[in-house]
C-alpha cells in the first residue's frame, strides 16, 4: 500500500474512533427579565416604580456525554429537563455558555415537526428549501427527490400549499426530509409518533438502516417504549443536569421508579 494510503487508512480510522459528538462540562444559562410589583414601603421610596428583576435559568448545568458512531443515544427527562436546549445546542442552533460541543459529521435535525417550512409553498418546494438548508446541491436534491417523496407517501399533495396538510402529513414531509439527506448525525426531538402506525414503522426501520450504516442518532422523547426498543443507551435530564447514563432499560427503571409510575402501555408512550 502507498505510504499516502496508509497515512489517509489511518486518518480515518482515528476519525472513527472519535466520538460523533462529544459534549465536555456544557452550560447553556438564560437571563429572564421581569418587573417585581411594588409593596407600598417601596413605592413610597421608588415613588411607585418597578424594579427589574434579571433572573439566570441554567437550562442545561455542567453536562458532559459522548455519543459513538454507530449509536443511538435517548435523552428522556421530565419537561423543563432541558432536553431541548441540549438538542439545540448539539445542533449548533443555540451557543454554549460555557464548556464546548464538538460535532463530527453531517447533521440533519428533526426538532419540531414541520419548523422550516413555508406552509404557502409547495411540499415540492420546501423538499428544496430543506436539503438547500442541509448542505445539499441542487443536482443532488433532484436525485434525492423522488426517494424523499415516495418515503412521504404523499402523492398528489406535494404539489399543494402546505397549509392544506394536516398535522401528521406535516409530520411525515418533515421526516422524510430529515432522514433522507444522508446524514452523519440525525437530531429528533419529539417527533417519533409520525404518521399513522404503518409510518411510524417504517420510520423506526429507516433509523435502524442509517444505524446500520454507521450513522448516529439522538433522541428526546417521553416514548419511553420506542426508547427501550430503538436506543443504545439513554441520558436522564434532570433541573439541566445529567443525572444518569446507562444502557435503556436500567435508565428507565430508575426513571420510572423516580416518577412513581407503573410501566403500562400508556405511560411508556407519554412520561
Amino acid at each position: 500500500m502507498p505510504y499516502g494510503s496508509e497515512t489517509t487508512a489511518a486518518v480515518a480510522a482515528l476519525t472513527a474512533a472519535e466520538p460523533a459528538v462529544r459534549i465536555d462540562n456544557l452550560g447553556v444559562t438564560y437571563r429572564a427579565a421581569f418587573e417585581r410589583r411594588p409593596t407600598l414601603r417601596s413605592t413610597l421610596v421608588r415613588v411607585g416604580r418597578r424594579e427589574r428583576v434579571v433572573r439566570e435559568i441554567k437550562a442545561v448545568d455542567d453536562v458532559s456525554l459522548e455519543v459513538p458512531h454507530g449509536s443511538v443515544l435517548g435523552i428522556i427527562g421530565a419537561n423543563g429537563a432541558g432536553k431541548s436546549t441540549l438538542m439545540r445546542t448539539i445542533a449548533g442552533i443555540l451557543p454554549p455558555t460555557r464548556g464546548r460541543v464538538e460535532v463530527r459529521g453531517r447533521v440533519s435535525t428533526l426538532l419540531a415537526l414541520g419548523v422550516g417550512f413555508n406552509p404557502e409553498l409547495t411540499g415540492r418546494d420546501n423538499v428544496v428549501l430543506g436539503g438547500l438548508a442541509s448542505g445539499l446541491r441542487r443536482d443532488e436534491l433532484r436525485a434525492k427527490y423522488d426517494e424523499i417523496a415516495d418515503f412521504a407517501e404523499l402523492g398528489d399533495f406535494m404539489d399543494l400549499p402546505m397549509r392544506t396538510y394536516s398535522s401528521g402529513m406535516y409530520g411525515r414531509l418533515a421526516f422524510s426530509v430529515a432522514v433522507n439527506m444522508d446524514p452523519d448525525i440525525l437530531l429528533i426531538d419529539e417527533a417519533l409518533s409520525v404518521g399513522d402506525a404503518r409510518f411510524k414503522t417504517k420510520s423506526f426501520e429507516r433509523m435502524r438502516e442509517l444505524v446500520a450504516q454507521a450513522g448516529t442518532i439522538v433522541i428526546v422523547s417521553h416514548a419511553l417504549g420506542s426508547i427501550r426498543e430503538l436506543c443504545t443507551q439513554v441520558a436522564w435530564m434532570h433541573q439541566g443536569r445529567l443525572r444518569m447514563l446507562d444502557d435503556p432499560d436500567t435508565v428507565v427503571d430508575a426513571y420510572t421508579d423516580f416518577l412513581h409510575v407503573r410501566e403500562t402501555d400508556v405511560a411508556l408512550e407519554d412520561v
